[in-house]
């Protein structure tokens, strides 16, 4: 059984992390479900471990937190839904490329019921939508931008921190850093792109979403 958790109001980030370490232990010895915790974070800054100190471009503005899983620079903030994965990769079949690859195929199929295209490019982390109501790229391309960040991390096969999709935050807020290390393109929301699209609306896709997307039961221990 995966459990599903939605908290309200805004969660500080420590006490964030604090829930996810005590969850994912529990998972791993056996004592807890599965784990889908949905909240929303006060506007600050964390850094993966591949976070480049020149990509925070204004250290004041928010508050930074380390943190060890993958990725470089993200923002989180009031307006975004962050979703802690906690699951056991371990009984999912030890493959992790392959569950990030249902991360990715999860938070396009929840966009696809708001008619949006999500898209995987290769050497950018995350799920983007192309822009062509923006002006064409230098070489020609269509503009994307970014709507939904990826960054997990995993003990003892079990996984911890997640994904963050844009329902309406205030997007200014991503200028402080460079969002992953990729300054070339920019990020966009599901209402920037023009959609009355509201929180609730995102959660009951994504959990619709999900039991397309993991809808095998984990294998016996």
């Amino acid at each position: 059984m995966v459990e599903w958790i939605t908290k309200d109001g805004l969660t500080g980030y420590d006490e964030a992390v604090a829930f996810m370490e005590k969850r994912a232990a529990a998972i791993a010895a056996g004592e807890a479900d599965e784990l889908i915790w949905l909240v929303e974070h006060p506007p600050l800054y964390t850094a993966g471990t591949s976070a480049k100190i020149e990509d925070l471009r204004d250290p004041d503005r928010f508050p930074v937190f380390g943190t060890k899983r993958g990725g470089q620079y993200t923002y989180h903030g009031p307006g975004q839904r962050v979703i802690y994965v906690m699951l056991d990769v371990g009984r999912r079949g030890r493959d992790v490329r392959r569950f990030v690859q249902q991360l990715e195929s999860w938070v396009i199929a929840a966009l696809a019921e708001f008619n949006i295209t999500g898209h995987i490019r290769e050497g950018r982390v995350g799920v983007w939508v192309e822009r062509p109501d923006k002006p064409l790229l230098a070489d020609g391309r269509v503009t994307e931008d970014k709507i939904a960040a990826i960054g997990i991390r995993l003990r003892k096969w079990v996984s911890f921190h997640g994904i963050s999709i844009n329902v309406e935050p205030e997007l200014s807020h991503f200028d402080g850093i460079v969002p992953c290390g990729i300054s070339e393109f920019g990020v966009t929301s599901l209402v920037d792109l023009g959609l009355p699209v509201t929180m609730d609306d995102l959660d009951v896709a994504l959990r619709r979403s999900f039991d397309e997307t993991f809808g095998d039961e984990p294998e016996d221990r």
